[in-house]
């Protein structure tokens, strides 16, 4: 089932400032948002299985990280698929840079950034290096993870515009693998890979994505949505479904939010 968004709302989405859209969807201080799940939330178990999971529980252990944030950035990196390659030739489930990270990593060949827990452990590796690198500030490290450390100053008061988008892009899925989906109630701890998804639209700009999001949110606050950045450079806008009753409910809240289903 394909949905499609009317035109009065499309308009009303794309006309939505970089600024207004980014501020809709984001916490008002990243840095203090990170800092609070560092100081309250990191013993949370994850809200689903997700794929790959001893890799993730394996390397949160072996670098003193909270496995929910390493969950977060790979969901948010490649929603967990092994075989992810970017345009800018990132690679994996944490899409880890080849040749430069990796190699910098200890990784010397591109097909061992195939293996999940290969990446996942290299990705948690790189992680804590920024995490050090930035005296504990994730805000920032989550920054340089995206940017690259020679992009982002130590103790920076302020940081690139997609440098920070990508830090509130991460703290959405953390909320995801939290089990409150877009801040709604907990879920069980069901698999992962049963869940549904629907792309509803894909934009090529991040902002555009999150406006569409935020807009959809005002009108039907219960829909489950998240928005992807792919490796083809787009962003795919993406309503989960734990089963066809619910998959119907959603159809609904859509048609009833100006959203026709073909």
């Amino acid at each position: 089932m394909r949905f499609c968004c009317s035109t009065l709302v499309a308009a009303a989405v794309l006309l939505l400032s970089a600024a207004e859209a980014f501020g809709k969807t984001t916490p008002a201080n990243l840095d203090l948002a990170w800092q609070s799940y560092l100081d309250t939330q990191t013993h949370l178990e994850p809200g689903y299985v997700f794929p790959h999971s001893h890799c993730f529980s394996a390397a949160a252990t072996r670098y003193e990280l909270p496995e929910t944030l390493l969950l977060a950035v790979a969901r948010g990196e490649s929603d967990f698929d092994a075989t992810a390659r970017s345009r800018a030739n990132a690679h994996g489930v944490m899409q880890i840079l080849w040749p430069v990270t990796a190699k910098h990593l200890g990784i010397e060949r591109l097909s061992r950034l195939y293996d999940p827990c290969t990446n996942i452990d290299a990705g948690a590796r790189y992680l804590k290096e920024m995490l050090a690198r930035y005296e504990g500030n994730l805000h920032l490290a989550l920054a340089a993870y995206n940017y690259g450390p020679n992009r982002i100053p130590v103790n920076a008061v302020s940081i690139p515009d997609g440098a920070r988008w990508y830090s509130g892009y991460i703290y959405r899925h953390l909320g995801y693998v939290l089990g409150s989906g877009s801040g709604k109630a907990a879920v069980s701890r069901s698999l992962y890979s049963d869940l549904g998804q629907s792309t509803l639209l894909t934009f090529g700009e991040p902002y555009r994505a999150a406006a569409f999001v935020s807009r959809l949110e005002d009108h039907a606050a219960d829909l489950k949505l998240d928005w992807f950045r792919r490796g083809t450079g787009q962003f795919e806008v993406v309503m989960s479904y734990a089963d066809r009753d619910e998959f119907d409910r959603h159809a609904a809240l859509l048609r009833q939010a100006g959203y026709r289903v073909d």
